[in-house]
């Protein structure tokens, strides 16, 4: 007599390990689907099946959009929320998954991060901004702004900083996203090179060119800026003259690409960041640290003393944008008649004046804009004033100050400072390990040209530039890991094996 068909289950069950039946599972939700799909002449029925499976996988290949993010951060656009409120399109949503999918590894320990890692000082210091941010969102002009922020905060930390540390094992690792997101940079600059050379390369049409993934130049400019170091170490450190070559293209392609976008302060990044190189070679970093502050200190104490600050007041009919002529663009830059610079000094004015009314907690994270125009000086006012933009302080520094008051605008230069003083040492002790060494110049220098662009910009928080910022710490705290294991102790993976990230 034949068995009952419960019993046979019951075999079939116990034949099975936890991921054949998984795996029984998926193939029945997906069939499931299909034939409801097929009957009901309703595609949209596989949906459900197609999402599951998705999450699975990339639950466990997340690396995978880690990748595929950076390909795609060049081609992202920014859409409209409600409240005020916006998203980049796709780069949030996937940065969105890869923090559940890291937060999920690291706590069902299916990745795991050394306890010097998470010790670090770097790691340290981003928890306390993280703490202060939640504690001054309490003391926010707009509540909901604030937390918005604190969240995207977490949304970027997680992927790149956590999420950086788990899929970069080893030196040679380090250059696999930055292969990957130069790809996407070189695209995205052929694309932009195809429409500006309709309009004879001219400095007034390149912003009409970048549309519409790009907010402005100085967000394109950049981001072809940080990929330079990258590119130029990587290609130093390819074995083979294929690589090599790739990477001579791939720098000449971008390096047109920000010369082509007449973005000031993106072209001067680069000597800064090679004059760093000397200053970090004759180990200086501590001598310069502490001639910018003094020099910032005394700079910013005559400006604030008296009505001193009433001397850079623009002329209003005199203070123009040389759309149409990029050396008159300069010339009117070190004239001070030029619209943005001056514009510049309109914001740097009112978050002054706000600092003084807040200078503990400021108007809260996030909301610079528009809380800013209660403390402007018409004098300084300029005929792009009105900010449509709604840009802030293009100073990211000072932006810290006005919205998040004293501790967190010094929490932020303690964590710049410890990343260079770190990178410094770091670079000293890899001369024995050139494949490390090239990975903390590479980060260090593209550290530098982001931080240069923060004076002038506040770039953090924008999804091109901002994963890198994150990126270049992950990997100087990864490169410590290495040099304190010795290259014959380098961790083989904190994935598991069958997760590796393809080769």
């Amino acid at each position: 007599m034949n068995p009952p068909v419960t019993e046979r289950l019951h075999q079939l069950r116990r034949s099975l390990d936890g991921a054949q039946l998984i795996f029984v599972g998926f193939v029945l939700l997906l069939v499931g689907g299909g034939a409801a799909a097929v009957l009901r002449q309703q595609p949209a029925l596989l949906l459900p099946g197609l999402l599951v499976v998705g999450g699975a996988v990339a639950l466990v290949e997340w690396r995978w959009l880690y990748y595929l993010l950076f390909f795609l951060l060049p081609f992202t656009e920014e859409i409209s929320l409600f409240g005020g409120l916006s998203m980049d399109v796709p780069s949030e949503p996937l940065m969105l998954v890869l923090t559940a999918c890291v937060g999920l590894a690291l706590l069902l320990r299916t990745a795991r991060l050394p306890a010097r890692e998470w010790l670090h000082p770097l790691v340290l210091i981003l928890a306390l901004m993280l703490l202060w941010t939640a504690t001054d969102a309490a003391f926010s002009v707009n509540k909901i702004k604030s937390i918005k922020y604190l969240l995207a905060k977490a949304w970027y930390i997680t992927p790149f900083l956590l999420g950086t540390l788990l899929i970069v094992q080893r030196p040679r690792e380090a250059w696999r996203f930055a292969a990957v997101y130069a790809t996407g940079a070189c695209l995205s600059v052929l694309y932009v090179a195809a429409r500006h050379a309709g309009k004879g390369f001219s400095f007034e049409a390149i912003n009409w060119a970048i549309q519409p993934f790009f907010h402005n130049h100085v967000i394109y400019a950049t981001m072809l800026a940080l990929l330079i170091p990258f590119g130029w170490l990587a290609m130093r450190a390819a074995r083979t003259a294929g690589v090599r070559l790739a990477w001579q293209v791939g720098l000449g392609i971008l390096l047109f690409g920000l010369l082509t976008s007449y973005t000031r302060a993106s072209i001067l990044s680069l000597p800064i960041a090679g004059l760093f190189y000397l200053v970090m070679r004759w180990h200086l970093t501590r001598l310069m640290l502490v001639t910018v502050a003094l020099g910032t200190a005394l700079g910013v104490g005559y400006v604030a003393s008296g009505d001193n600050y009433m001397e850079f007041a623009p002329n209003y009919e005199r203070t123009v944008f040389n759309g149409q002529n990029f050396e008159k663009h300069l010339t009117a830059t070190y004239k001070l008649q030029d619209v943005s610079g001056m514009e510049r000094v309109y914001r740097w004015v009112a978050a002054a004046r706000m600092i003084a009314d807040k200078p503990l907690v400021g108007s809260g994270a996030a909301t610079f804009y528009p809380e800013y125009k209660r403390y402007t000086i018409k004098s300084f006012r300029t005929y792009v004033s009105d900010n449509r933009e709604k840009s802030t302080t293009h100073n990211y520094f000072l932006l810290q100050l006005a919205e998040q008051g004293i501790p967190g605008f010094l929490l932020f230069v303690l964590l710049v400072a410890t990343a260079l003083l770190r990178a410094e040492t770091l670079y000293h002790r890899a001369r024995q390990r050139p494949e490390v060494q090239r990975v903390v110049l590479a980060a260090v220098l593209a550290f530098v040209i982001i931080v240069f662009h923060l004076t002038l910009n506040e770039l953090v928080e924008v999804d091109k530039v901002g994963p890198v910022f994150f990126i270049c710490l992950a990997l100087l705290i990864r490169a410590e890991t290495w040099l304190a294991a010795g290259p014959e102790n380098e961790p083989a993976s904190a994935l598991p094996p069958n997760t590796q990230p393809p080769r």
